[in-house]
């Protein structure tokens, strides 16, 4: 449910609001900012005086120009004439409408006294100055970098004036026992406090973007060096609690293992993005086409399928795509790695992705690596998602979306982990009441989800689940918001009935000492052995089939993500018929 806007009258309110502040400076006769070629050198010289002793500046006042004069210099006396000039250009150029020379001579007085000014004004002034460039930048550097700061310090004073509420001042970073556990607004995730990089990202590009241009750089860099310097910023805040991190005990942290992501991941767009998968698959033809059509269809721009019993006809049905690169994993394609089959499929997945990791490192910036019965979805493009992905993270994780099994046809509702929700643990019996507190997160398979990997990263491999640097997990990772992996691990009761043996061996069900709140391993036994197949279907029904009971609990609490597949048409348009 949509929460009312912050502001009554929504958008409109706002920009009525907005718009009652910028009402033009009128003047009286005589009175307008000087010409565009006024001699900026000896207004330099000149110091503005106390209005109140100077009869011509006294109220009453004739108009808001004279207005504003007097207490422009009633707060400049003693600077000189270029800082009284700076702030009335400024007092115009916020308006709706200005003098037809203000925008110019602000340029001008900028260009040549920009030393001038920066040793003159106070941070507040420079600000209001940056803020200026934003709208009437003479190129498009002047206006992005202005535009920028502007976002970047009217941010800055809206939270750090709420944060006086909470008691601390602004130097006083917070403890770090008192998180809170809540989602951020708009389903950011968190900043880590011992890996993240938004905040030196946002510096130095900020930095690095004003070096384009001459008049803006030493402002935007002045401001920027101020911010850095200054001990009353939530970057402070953060660097401090940081430094108090890394001397806890290792046992309250974890490990870092910060994998070097490669230099051309900087600057990366998402229209020349390229992204792909890799998956080991042992699978009939129309499972593996339906899965490559609609992740073809997604915008990959090549999948490369390890057939792990492979068939030549699908090996060479798929290989007639472009995109499709087909790898036989036979008696010759594991004598050539030197290698013999390893008998887990785990195992076998993991070598194909790494090898594959390694080999398209110059052909795709991201390769992601999932499985046959998983579909990528997403609320905007995949490549403009991981476009946006911080360049410092190595990972991209993919949280799973586990599908509830309709009485027929394909799912298109899926459940999330209580914990992707924000919901404590507990309520899990609430939304499963006879067997929630046997499941994590209520999911009969995987709850880590899978990931999208940065491809040219050295001494890397790629597992089921995550990315390992030189052995151990990599942690600069992200989790984009909006993306999702729906896992049709028990799309229907035969499906659940057919492959519950081979789990139970191999798979998703096997008992997992390491983590005994995984209880699903032990039910199914039990239901299994004591119950048969009454017992498990009194389990599948209230933990995984599609009812409008199970979906209002699930919706009730976040968890319950819905959308509608239609592979039938997707593989029609991307193979035609099939054989």
């Amino acid at each position: 449910m949509t929460s009312p806007p912050t502001y009554p009258g929504g958008m409109p309110a706002l920009l009525a609001q907005y718009e009652t502040r910028r009402d033009s400076i009128d003047h009286a006769p005589g009175e307008g900012l000087p010409p565009l070629d006024v001699d900026l050198a000896a207004l330099a010289g000149q110091r503005v005086g106390d209005p109140e002793q100077d009869p011509g500046e006294q109220p009453p006042f004739r108009s808001s120009y004279h207005r504003k004069r007097f207490a422009l210099r009633q707060e400049l006396q003693g600077l000189s004439e270029l800082a009284y000039l700076n702030g009335m250009l400024i007092a115009h150029l916020r308006k709706r409408a200005w003098p037809d020379h203000a925008p110019a001579l602000f340029q001008r007085l900028w260009a040549q006294q920009g030393p001038h000014l920066l040793d003159q004004l106070d941070q507040r002034w420079l600000v209001s100055a940056v803020t200026t460039f934003g709208d009437h930048g003479a190129n498009v550097t002047q206006r992005a970098v202005g535009l920028a700061l502007t976002a970047l310090f009217g941010t800055m004073k809206l939270y750090e004036s709420e944060r006086l509420y909470s008691g601390l001042t602004p130097d006083q970073p917070f403890t770090l026992d008192g998180k809170a556990r809540a989602k951020l607004p708009l389903d950011m995730e968190s900043y880590s406090i011992t890996a993240g990089g938004l905040d030196v990202n946002l510096i130095a590009r900020l930095w690095q973007e004003a070096e384009a241009d001459a008049v803006i750089a030493p402002l935007a860099h002045r401001l920027l060096d101020l911010l850095i310097h200054d001990d009353r910023t939530v970057m402070r805040r953060l660097m401090t609690m940081r430094k108090r991190k890394a001397r806890q005990p290792d046992a309250a942290q974890p490990k870092s293992n910060m994998a070097p992501v490669p230099a051309s991941a900087i600057g990366l767009r998402a229209d020349t993005l390229r992204w792909g998968l890799v998956s080991t698959i042992k699978a009939p033809l129309p499972a593996i086409a339906r899965f490559a059509a609609h992740h073809l269809d997604l915008g990959a721009d090549a999948l490369h399928i390890y057939l792990d019993a492979p068939d030549p006809d699908t090996a060479a049905f798929l290989a007639r795509h472009p995109k499709i690169h087909v790898t036989r994993c036979d008696d010759a394609y594991w004598q050539e790695t030197g290698r013999a089959r390893m008998p887990e499929h785990q195992r076998r997945q993991a070598y194909n992705a790494t090898r594959c990791l390694r080999a398209v490192k110059d052909d795709l910036d991201w390769l992601g690596h999932i499985d046959v019965d998983e579909f990528l979805i997403c609320d905007t493009p995949i490549a403009q998602k991981l476009g946006h992905v911080g360049s410092q993270n190595a990972i991209a994780r993919i949280p799973p979306a586990e599908a509830l099994a309709p009485p027929q046809g394909t799912p298109s509702h899926f459940k999330l982990t209580h914990k992707q929700a924000g919901v404590k643990k507990s309520e899990l019996q609430e939304v499963y009441p006879t067997f929630g507190l046997h499941l994590y997160g209520g999911f009969l398979s995987h709850t880590s989800g899978k990931i999208f990997a940065r491809t040219g990263i050295a001494d890397t491999r790629l597992g089921i689940h995550t990315l390992k640097y030189k052995g151990e997990d990599v942690t600069n990772r992200t989790k984009p918001p909006g993306l999702y992996l729906a896992h049709f691990h028990a799309p229907s009761w035969q499906h659940f009935r057919d492959h519950l043996e081979f789990r139970q061996q191999k798979g998703s069900y096997r008992p997992r000492s390491l983590r005994p709140e995984l209880g699903q391993a032990e039910l199914l036994k039990f239901l299994a052995e004591e119950e048969g197949d009454d017992g498990l279907r009194v389990f599948f029904d209230e933990v995984c089939a599609d009812t409008p009971d199970l979906r209002a609990r699930l919706a009730a609490r976040d968890m319950l993500l819905s959308h509608s597949f239609d592979f039938d048409a997707t593989t029609r348009r991307i193979f035609g018929a099939l054989p």
